[in-house]
Protein backbone atom coordinates (compact mmCIF):
# COMPACT_ATOMS: atom_id res chain seq x y z
CA UNK A 1 0.00 0.00 0.00
CA UNK A 2 1.32 3.47 -0.53
CA UNK A 3 1.96 5.61 1.75
CA UNK A 4 0.92 9.74 1.46
CA UNK A 5 3.40 11.77 0.39
CA UNK A 6 1.97 15.01 2.02
CA UNK A 7 -0.88 15.30 4.63
CA UNK A 8 -2.75 18.77 5.02
CA UNK A 9 -5.93 20.47 4.12
CA UNK A 10 -7.85 21.57 1.43
CA UNK A 11 -9.23 25.16 2.14
CA UNK A 12 -12.28 26.56 0.29
CA UNK A 13 -14.36 29.39 1.62
CA UNK A 14 -14.70 29.06 4.91
CA UNK A 15 -14.75 24.94 4.14
CA UNK A 16 -11.48 22.99 5.32
CA UNK A 17 -11.04 19.03 4.90
CA UNK A 18 -8.20 16.92 5.81
CA UNK A 19 -6.72 15.43 3.31
CA UNK A 20 -3.49 13.36 2.02
CA UNK A 21 -1.36 13.57 -1.10
CA UNK A 22 -0.90 10.24 -3.10
CA UNK A 23 1.56 10.53 -6.19
CA UNK A 24 -0.72 8.55 -9.31
CA UNK A 25 2.09 8.20 -11.82
CA UNK A 26 5.52 6.09 -11.89
CA UNK A 27 8.02 5.88 -14.27
CA UNK A 28 8.74 2.34 -15.43
CA UNK A 29 11.64 3.18 -17.71
CA UNK A 30 14.52 0.66 -17.64
CA UNK A 31 17.80 2.05 -15.93
CA UNK A 32 20.94 0.56 -16.79
CA UNK A 33 24.32 1.03 -15.10
CA UNK A 34 27.62 2.10 -17.45
CA UNK A 35 30.12 -0.10 -17.92
CA UNK A 36 33.82 -0.27 -19.58
CA UNK A 37 33.48 -1.91 -23.19
CA UNK A 38 34.69 -5.32 -22.73
CA UNK A 39 35.02 -5.76 -19.19
CA UNK A 40 32.79 -5.67 -16.15
CA UNK A 41 34.01 -2.74 -14.82
CA UNK A 42 31.37 -0.38 -13.45
CA UNK A 43 31.43 3.18 -14.51
CA UNK A 44 32.14 5.65 -11.64
CA UNK A 45 31.41 9.45 -11.11
CA UNK A 46 32.92 11.50 -8.89
CA UNK A 47 32.90 15.32 -7.73
CA UNK A 48 36.65 16.59 -8.75
CA UNK A 49 38.12 20.18 -8.90
CA UNK A 50 38.13 21.13 -12.55
CA UNK A 51 41.05 23.39 -11.88
CA UNK A 52 43.34 20.76 -8.86
CA UNK A 53 41.78 17.26 -10.38
CA UNK A 54 40.71 16.26 -6.30
CA UNK A 55 37.95 14.75 -5.39
CA UNK A 56 35.61 17.32 -3.26
CA UNK A 57 33.08 16.25 -0.08
CA UNK A 58 29.92 16.75 -0.73
CA UNK A 59 30.12 19.53 2.81
CA UNK A 60 32.48 21.55 1.02
CA UNK A 61 30.04 22.33 -2.18
CA UNK A 62 28.31 25.38 -2.63
CA UNK A 63 26.21 26.35 -5.45
CA UNK A 64 26.85 29.32 -7.93
CA UNK A 65 24.83 31.34 -9.97
CA UNK A 66 25.51 32.21 -13.55
CA UNK A 67 25.95 36.09 -14.32
CA UNK A 68 27.23 35.26 -17.43
CA UNK A 69 30.66 36.02 -18.93
CA UNK A 70 32.52 33.77 -16.18
CA UNK A 71 31.20 35.39 -13.25
CA UNK A 72 29.31 33.69 -10.57
CA UNK A 73 27.57 34.65 -7.25
CA UNK A 74 28.11 32.24 -4.59
CA UNK A 75 25.42 30.78 -2.36
CA UNK A 76 25.38 28.75 0.42
CA UNK A 77 23.25 26.30 1.24
CA UNK A 78 21.93 27.82 4.48
CA UNK A 79 21.15 31.17 2.61
CA UNK A 80 18.59 29.23 0.28
CA UNK A 81 17.38 27.37 3.26
CA UNK A 82 16.19 30.35 5.09
CA UNK A 83 14.69 31.68 1.97
CA UNK A 84 12.93 28.50 1.31
CA UNK A 85 9.27 28.64 2.28
CA UNK A 86 7.58 26.95 5.23
CA UNK A 87 6.37 23.41 5.52
CA UNK A 88 2.36 24.02 4.02
CA UNK A 89 -0.12 22.40 5.80
CA UNK A 90 -2.66 23.94 3.07
CA UNK A 91 -4.08 23.54 -0.05
CA UNK A 92 -5.58 27.10 -0.52
CA UNK A 93 -8.31 27.31 -3.68
CA UNK A 94 -8.01 30.95 -4.58
CA UNK A 95 -10.18 30.88 -7.34
CA UNK A 96 -12.41 28.34 -9.66
CA UNK A 97 -11.46 28.47 -13.37
CA UNK A 98 -13.35 26.54 -16.22
CA UNK A 99 -11.27 23.00 -16.93
CA UNK A 100 -11.04 23.33 -20.56
CA UNK A 101 -9.33 26.55 -20.35
CA UNK A 102 -6.21 25.01 -18.82
CA UNK A 103 -4.02 24.06 -21.75
CA UNK A 104 -2.41 20.88 -21.06
CA UNK A 105 0.99 23.06 -21.82
CA UNK A 106 0.79 23.80 -17.87
CA UNK A 107 0.24 20.74 -16.42
CA UNK A 108 3.21 18.80 -14.76
CA UNK A 109 2.58 15.64 -12.46
CA UNK A 110 -0.40 14.67 -10.66
CA UNK A 111 -1.77 13.48 -7.91
CA UNK A 112 -4.83 12.07 -5.88
CA UNK A 113 -6.11 13.52 -3.09
CA UNK A 114 -7.91 11.49 -0.42
CA UNK A 115 -9.90 12.20 3.25
CA UNK A 116 -7.60 11.37 6.05
CA UNK A 117 -10.49 10.43 7.78
CA UNK A 118 -14.29 8.44 6.67
CA UNK A 119 -15.53 11.34 8.92
CA UNK A 120 -14.10 14.25 6.57
CA UNK A 121 -16.18 11.94 3.76
CA UNK A 122 -18.74 14.09 3.44
CA UNK A 123 -17.32 17.76 3.36
CA UNK A 124 -14.99 15.80 0.66
CA UNK A 125 -17.60 14.82 -1.51
CA UNK A 126 -19.30 17.70 -1.64
CA UNK A 127 -16.37 19.76 -3.08
CA UNK A 128 -16.08 16.71 -5.44
CA UNK A 129 -19.89 16.69 -6.72
CA UNK A 130 -19.60 20.73 -7.20
CA UNK A 131 -16.69 20.71 -9.21
CA UNK A 132 -18.01 18.09 -11.30
CA UNK A 133 -21.72 19.47 -11.83
CA UNK A 134 -19.73 23.44 -12.69
CA UNK A 135 -16.79 21.67 -14.63
CA UNK A 136 -14.50 23.74 -12.98
CA UNK A 137 -11.50 23.17 -11.72
CA UNK A 138 -9.92 24.98 -8.52
CA UNK A 139 -6.38 26.89 -8.63
CA UNK A 140 -4.16 26.45 -5.62
CA UNK A 141 -1.28 27.03 -4.01
CA UNK A 142 0.56 24.65 -1.46
CA UNK A 143 4.23 23.50 -0.14
CA UNK A 144 5.55 20.47 -0.67
CA UNK A 145 9.43 19.55 0.32
CA UNK A 146 10.36 23.07 0.13
CA UNK A 147 9.15 24.25 -3.11
CA UNK A 148 5.93 25.78 -3.89
CA UNK A 149 3.52 24.61 -6.34
CA UNK A 150 0.89 26.22 -8.45
CA UNK A 151 -2.00 23.19 -8.92
CA UNK A 152 -5.06 22.70 -10.43
CA UNK A 153 -7.78 20.42 -8.46
CA UNK A 154 -10.03 18.90 -10.33
CA UNK A 155 -12.85 16.09 -10.01
CA UNK A 156 -11.95 12.39 -10.82
CA UNK A 157 -14.63 9.71 -11.17
CA UNK A 158 -14.33 8.59 -7.64
CA UNK A 159 -12.32 10.87 -5.76
CA UNK A 160 -10.41 14.22 -6.32
CA UNK A 161 -7.28 14.77 -8.68
CA UNK A 162 -4.57 17.90 -7.97
CA UNK A 163 -2.08 18.35 -10.84
CA UNK A 164 0.83 20.21 -10.21
CA UNK A 165 1.20 23.20 -12.72
CA UNK A 166 4.66 25.20 -14.43
CA UNK A 167 4.36 28.97 -14.08
CA UNK A 168 4.21 30.98 -17.24
CA UNK A 169 7.74 32.01 -17.16
CA UNK A 170 8.45 28.17 -17.40
CA UNK A 171 6.64 28.19 -20.59
CA UNK A 172 9.39 29.04 -23.37
CA UNK A 173 8.32 31.28 -26.27
CA UNK A 174 8.37 29.11 -30.03
CA UNK A 175 9.39 32.18 -31.80
CA UNK A 176 12.64 32.63 -30.01
CA UNK A 177 13.09 29.35 -29.52
CA UNK A 178 12.86 27.22 -33.16
CA UNK A 179 15.04 28.77 -35.46
CA UNK A 180 11.73 30.09 -37.60
CA UNK A 181 8.03 30.00 -37.20
CA UNK A 182 6.34 27.89 -39.52
CA UNK A 183 4.43 29.62 -42.45
CA UNK A 184 0.88 28.68 -42.68
CA UNK A 185 -0.43 28.22 -46.11
CA UNK A 186 -4.25 28.24 -46.49
CA UNK A 187 -5.50 24.83 -47.63
CA UNK A 188 -7.31 24.12 -50.78
CA UNK A 189 -10.89 23.56 -50.27
CA UNK A 190 -10.75 19.39 -51.90
CA UNK A 191 -7.84 19.27 -49.27
CA UNK A 192 -8.91 20.23 -46.66
CA UNK A 193 -12.09 18.51 -46.97
CA UNK A 194 -10.43 15.15 -47.81
CA UNK A 195 -8.48 16.16 -44.37
CA UNK A 196 -11.23 16.92 -42.34
CA UNK A 197 -12.62 13.50 -43.89
CA UNK A 198 -9.48 11.43 -42.92
CA UNK A 199 -9.93 13.09 -38.94
CA UNK A 200 -13.69 11.98 -38.97
CA UNK A 201 -12.86 8.66 -40.20
CA UNK A 202 -10.25 7.67 -37.52
CA UNK A 203 -12.02 9.32 -34.44
CA UNK A 204 -12.76 7.48 -31.46
CA UNK A 205 -13.19 7.58 -27.91
CA UNK A 206 -10.25 7.90 -25.72
CA UNK A 207 -9.38 4.67 -24.44
CA UNK A 208 -6.15 4.97 -22.65
CA UNK A 209 -5.74 1.51 -22.16
CA UNK A 210 -5.44 0.50 -26.15
CA UNK A 211 -1.68 2.43 -25.54
CA UNK A 212 1.47 1.08 -24.29
CA UNK A 213 5.01 2.16 -24.21
CA UNK A 214 6.25 0.06 -26.84
CA UNK A 215 9.63 1.09 -26.78
CA UNK A 216 10.23 -0.22 -23.04
CA UNK A 217 8.69 -3.31 -24.41
CA UNK A 218 11.36 -3.81 -27.02
CA UNK A 219 14.11 -2.83 -25.08
CA UNK A 220 13.54 -5.82 -22.48
CA UNK A 221 13.07 -7.78 -25.41
CA UNK A 222 16.39 -7.11 -26.56
CA UNK A 223 17.53 -7.52 -22.94
CA UNK A 224 15.58 -11.02 -23.02
CA UNK A 225 17.43 -11.94 -26.51
CA UNK A 226 20.41 -11.20 -25.86
CA UNK A 227 20.52 -12.71 -22.59
CA UNK A 228 19.56 -16.06 -24.87
CA UNK A 229 21.95 -15.40 -27.21
CA UNK A 230 19.03 -15.25 -29.71
CA UNK A 231 19.45 -12.68 -32.95
CA UNK A 232 18.77 -9.21 -32.76
CA UNK A 233 16.04 -7.59 -35.69
CA UNK A 234 16.09 -4.28 -36.28
CA UNK A 235 13.69 -1.75 -36.44
CA UNK A 236 12.12 -1.19 -39.79
CA UNK A 237 12.85 1.94 -41.54
CA UNK A 238 10.59 5.41 -41.01
CA UNK A 239 8.38 6.58 -43.71
CA UNK A 240 8.81 9.33 -46.34
CA UNK A 241 7.40 12.89 -45.71
CA UNK A 242 4.72 13.84 -48.12
CA UNK A 243 5.65 15.63 -50.90
CA UNK A 244 3.26 18.29 -51.15
CA UNK A 245 2.17 17.06 -55.00
CA UNK A 246 1.28 13.69 -53.83
CA UNK A 247 -0.59 15.00 -50.78
CA UNK A 248 -4.35 14.80 -51.91
CA UNK A 249 -3.16 11.81 -53.22
CA UNK A 250 -2.23 11.01 -49.63
CA UNK A 251 -5.44 11.79 -48.39
CA UNK A 252 -7.80 9.82 -50.09
CA UNK A 253 -5.55 6.80 -49.87
CA UNK A 254 -5.25 7.38 -46.02
CA UNK A 255 -9.13 8.21 -45.71
CA UNK A 256 -10.35 4.57 -48.41
CA UNK A 257 -8.22 2.86 -46.62
CA UNK A 258 -10.02 3.39 -42.88
CA UNK A 259 -13.01 3.13 -44.99
CA UNK A 260 -12.17 -0.50 -46.20
CA UNK A 261 -11.24 -1.23 -42.23
CA UNK A 262 -7.04 -1.30 -42.96
CA UNK A 263 -4.37 0.68 -41.69
CA UNK A 264 -2.55 2.68 -44.45
CA UNK A 265 1.29 1.74 -45.09
CA UNK A 266 3.36 4.39 -45.69
CA UNK A 267 6.53 4.24 -48.07
CA UNK A 268 9.72 3.14 -45.90
CA UNK A 269 12.61 5.21 -46.47
CA UNK A 270 14.50 4.28 -49.16
CA UNK A 271 18.60 3.82 -47.87
CA UNK A 272 20.73 6.32 -49.25
CA UNK A 273 23.92 4.42 -48.47
CA UNK A 274 26.38 3.72 -51.45
CA UNK A 275 25.81 -0.04 -52.89
CA UNK A 276 29.46 -0.05 -53.83
CA UNK A 277 30.93 0.54 -50.50
CA UNK A 278 28.71 -2.40 -49.07
CA UNK A 279 30.80 -5.77 -48.61
CA UNK A 280 28.90 -9.00 -50.45
CA UNK A 281 27.30 -10.26 -47.26
CA UNK A 282 25.62 -6.79 -46.46
CA UNK A 283 24.57 -6.88 -50.06
CA UNK A 284 23.06 -10.20 -49.40
CA UNK A 285 21.57 -8.89 -46.12
CA UNK A 286 19.75 -6.10 -47.94
CA UNK A 287 18.38 -8.63 -50.91
CA UNK A 288 17.03 -11.27 -48.38
CA UNK A 289 15.25 -7.78 -46.61
CA UNK A 290 14.12 -7.00 -50.09
CA UNK A 291 12.95 -10.81 -50.81
CA UNK A 292 14.84 -11.00 -53.57
CA UNK A 293 14.44 -14.33 -55.42
CA UNK A 294 17.71 -16.06 -56.27
CA UNK A 295 20.18 -14.01 -54.89
CA UNK A 296 22.17 -16.38 -53.44
CA UNK A 297 23.48 -17.78 -56.38
CA UNK A 298 24.24 -13.95 -57.41
CA UNK A 299 27.17 -12.09 -58.33
CA UNK A 300 28.43 -8.72 -56.33
CA UNK A 301 27.37 -7.09 -59.43
CA UNK A 302 24.13 -9.00 -60.07
CA UNK A 303 22.84 -8.06 -56.41
CA UNK A 304 23.60 -4.90 -57.09
CA UNK A 305 21.84 -4.04 -60.10
CA UNK A 306 19.00 -6.46 -58.10
CA UNK A 307 18.78 -4.31 -55.13
CA UNK A 308 18.93 -1.17 -56.88
CA UNK A 309 15.36 -2.65 -59.34
CA UNK A 310 13.93 -3.65 -56.46
CA UNK A 311 14.64 -0.16 -54.46
CA UNK A 312 13.18 1.59 -57.85
CA UNK A 313 10.06 -0.40 -57.96
CA UNK A 314 9.34 0.14 -54.28
CA UNK A 315 9.85 3.90 -54.67
CA UNK A 316 7.59 3.78 -57.60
Amino acid sequence: MARPVWAGAINFGLVTVPVELYSATEDHTISFRQFERGTSDRIRYKRVNERTGKEVAYSDIVKGADLGGGEYVILEPDELDAIAPGRSRTIDISAFVDLDEIDPIYFQKTYWLSPTKEEYGRAYSLLLQAMRKTNKAGIASFVMRGKEYLTALRPGDELLILTTLLFPEDIRNPAKELKSMPELVSARGKELDMAVSLVESMAEDWTPENYHDTYTQRVEQLIEDKRQGRTIVAEEEPAEPTKVVDLFEALSASVESRKKGKTPTPKKAEPEEDLSELTKAELEKLAKDLDIKGRSKMTREELEKAIEKAGTRAAS
